[in-house]
């Protein structure tokens, strides 16, 4: 098994399940898009990426078998747009959630089977089954792979680095929960839509779930010690140590941290001014 990251080339990671990186490299995208494949007489295909034919010719040459499935984890513009041109070529089923509105959506994307959470899809050879983990995106699903304990986690969970939370289609309040209802699964891996595989999953989740609580902690301190400002005002404040180059996505963030914290009641935002909630 190779845990190496390079674009372009089929790496099996277990029997029946192989990963192939996007020539999509980025900022946000880390190394690129991980597209899995999964089985050997038939194959499922997890997050077809972007929409470049070279990546799509490069799934459909992976494929030990005919693609009969496609699996998209949330509906942005890394993830899912091959998957209409990929389906179209194999005749696969597409399955997922559809669309939310939004700019940053990918609406060429139409389920065959839209998915809720708990359902299945059950192959001669693995069953996969689908999370729901809305947070980072409303229609954002997780695979776990039952037979290995894997979850295929979209972005989700992205290896080595926290992903935006960019209302109003991200959500804070339901990322959390999403990350409290992994702990709840059993599970022995991690399979990212960007990065590496990651062997230690429990320690993942608390410490993401730990770090947004205590980038939390800091924007209450924030607004206890400069109240009345905008979201974008308290962003040097909340995110002192990040460069701020990259403050601008940062506070994309910070209003998810702020609106999570108005809905518990704890903040208020009046013509776009943030405070504190008297008590």
């Amino acid at each position: 098994m190779s845990n190496s990251i390079v674009a372009g080339r089929a790496v099996e990671l277990a029997p029946g399940v192989r990963r192939l990186v996007a020539p999509n490299p980025g900022m946000m995208t880390g190394p690129g898009t991980n597209t899995y494949l999964l089985g050997e007489k038939e194959v499922a295909v997890i997050d077809p990426g972007p929409l470049i034919e070279k990546h799509i010719l490069a799934t459909q040459n992976a494929a030990p078998g005919p693609i009969r499935w496609i699996l998209v984890t949330h509906t942005h513009p890394d993830h899912s747009p091959a998957a209409a041109r990929l389906a179209a070529v194999t005749g696969a089923e597409l399955l997922g959630i559809p669309a939310p509105p939004g700019k940053v959506q990918d609406r060429t994307f139409v389920p065959d089977r839209q998915l809720t959470d708990g359902d299945f899809l059950e192959t001669d050879e693995f069953i996969v089954r689908a999370v729901a983990t809305p947070g980072h995106a409303s229609n954002h699903l997780c695979y776990r792979y039952e037979a290995l304990r894997w979850l295929f986690t979209g972005d989700h969970i992205m290896s080595g680095s926290t992903v935006v939370i960019d209302p109003p289609d991200g959500n804070m309040k339901h990322y959390l929960e999403s990350l409290q209802k992994l702990k709840t699964l059993d599970i022995a891996a991690l399979l990212p839509g960007h990065g590496p595989q990651v062997d230690n999953p429990e320690e993942v989740v608390d410490g993401l779930i730990a770090h947004r609580l205590k980038r939390e902690a800091k924007v209450i301190a924030a607004l206890e010690a400069h109240p009345g400002l905008e979201f974008t005002d308290l962003t040097p404040f909340v995110y002192d140590e990040v460069d701020t180059k990259l403050h601008r996505l940062a506070s994309r963030s910070l209003l998810a941290h702020l609106l999570k914290l108005e809905a518990e009641k704890r903040a208020t935002g009046s013509s776009g001014r943030w405070s504190l909630s008297k008590i």
